[in-house]
């Protein structure tokens, strides 16, 4: 491969003129012609057994240059852009062949890249910290987690609904007066303030003691999975069986016990003091991670092509098909369950793939600017680390990941660290 010339033809694209020599484009022909003359028929000749000049002559000589261009072009096109200096976006590309002769091929390829960036003002930025302090109710509130884990229902006769009550209801929904699909259950466990029915029906159900019949109305949300109802106003008939209430279990040794590897009250306050600390101290540092990566998305200077976000779409669509595989689920069944396209689907992840986008760049800006450059060592670290995590061979991760796109990740991580050192905590209003 040898490029001939690269040229900016607009924002982050380029025009590369590559030229094959003849050896390499006719061995990619052969190539070709291996691999389908088994499926071509000629008179006088078996299926497959067709001499290949007696093919070219009858259906051209150059019968095979366009599957060897398909063959050769997208390495030509990754080698041609290194020597280039241009980092290539994955995104359409205009192929113009030249020249395809038994001497060689020359062709131009529009290729986009990334954009130019700039960024200035990241040292100091600054960002609230999170409080660090542990107080007595902090604690007192994980234990009454770990009390209503281990409680029992037990009804309560005479006893206006409250939220974290669970009410056992039979409900039956109306649109303009009518039933709808899905909106009709008897004997209901409805625990109230849980949030798993649609806004304002919990809200109206509190209150209300066991053996009330009464009437409730609300609007279903505009995104609402079902078309039908979305954003309709209905109404509900309720009726209330039951009031079940949660009686939480004494807070004494005997309970720590149960729950823990602890033996007293005071032993259990002193581990969950500890935790709570440790779980505050990384609730602090993504929050100053988040406050910086905002500011660095103001500070970054590109025109950034939207192929960028639609490929960073792609990796946040299948990172969360591959999650629902490890729970069973495939793609097409959760859709089917809740409704959603893949469009859908994909504008819920818009705005997290344009924000990745911008902070990645923004933090590879300044690696370059600082000299944050990830050494060998690091990188074969990184590959020994990531083989460890996914438990296979170190060289199945090497053959998933190119070194750079290693080098990138520990340089964006050192950029990070870089701006949080550097940040100031903005003084309390």
């Amino acid at each position: 491969m040898s490029l001939k010339s690269s040229n900016k033809v607009e924002t982050n694209r380029y025009e590369l003129v590559i030229e094959i020599d003849g050896d390499t484009f006719m061995k990619a022909v052969d190539a070709v012609y291996k691999r389908q003359a088994k499926n071509i028929s000629l008179p006088g000749f078996r299926k497959g057994k067709a001499p290949r000049r007696l093919i070219e002559k009858t259906y051209g000589e150059g019968v095979f240059y366009e599957d060897a261009i398909k063959d050769l072009y997208p390495a030509a096109i990754v080698d041609a852009a290194e020597e280039a200096g241009l980092a290539l976006v994955r995104d359409q590309i205009d192929l113009d062949v030249e020249k395809a002769e038994k001497d060689g091929l020359v062709f131009k390829a529009v290729v986009t890249v990334e954009p130019e960036t700039d960024i200035k003002d990241y040292k100091g930025i600054e960002y609230t910290a999170t409080s660090l302090e542990i107080t007595d109710e902090d604690i007192d509130e994980e234990i009454k987690k770990v009390q209503k884990r281990n409680s029992r229902l037990v009804s309560a006769e005479d006893k206006a609904a409250e939220n974290d009550d669970v009410a056992v209801i039979d409900f039956k929904g109306m649109l303009d007066g009518e039933p709808f699909d899905g909106g009709t259950a008897e004997n209901y466990n409805l625990t109230l303030g849980s949030g798993s029915f649609i806004p304002g029906f919990e809200d109206q159900v509190v209150g209300h003691k066991a053996g009330e019949e009464f009437t409730i109305d609300v609007t279903f949300p505009e995104d609402y999975q079902a078309d039908e109802l979305a954003g309709k106003a209905v109404q509900f008939e309720i009726k209330l069986h039951e009031v079940k209430t949660r009686e939480l279990p004494e807070l004494n040794d005997e309970f720590v016990q149960d729950v823990s590897e602890f033996n007293t009250v005071d032993e259990y306050k002193a581990d969950l003091k500890t935790k709570l600390e440790e779980t505050r101290k990384k609730e602090a540092d993504t929050n100053k991670e988040s406050q910086i990566a905002e500011k660095l998305m103001e500070l970054l200077e590109a025109d950034i092509p939207e192929a960028m976000y639609e490929n960073q779409l792609d990796t946040l669509v299948d990172e969360f098909s591959m999650n629902l595989r490890a729970q069973g689920l495939d793609m097409n069944t959760y859709m089917q369950y809740t409704g959603l396209t893949e469009e859908k689907l994909r504008d819920t992840y818009r705005d997290r793939a344009e924000s990745q986008v911008k902070v990645r760049l923004a933090l590879r800006k300044i690696a370059e600017l600082e000299g944050l450059k990830a050494s060998e060592e690091e990188i074969e670290a990184k590959y020994n680390e990531l083989a460890e995590t996914y438990k296979v061979d170190v060289s199945r991760v090497k053959a998933a990941f190119a070194p750079k796109d290693i080098a990138g990740d520990i340089e964006a991580e050192r950029a990070m660290n870089f701006v949080k050192e550097n940040a100031v905590e903005k003084a309390a209003e």
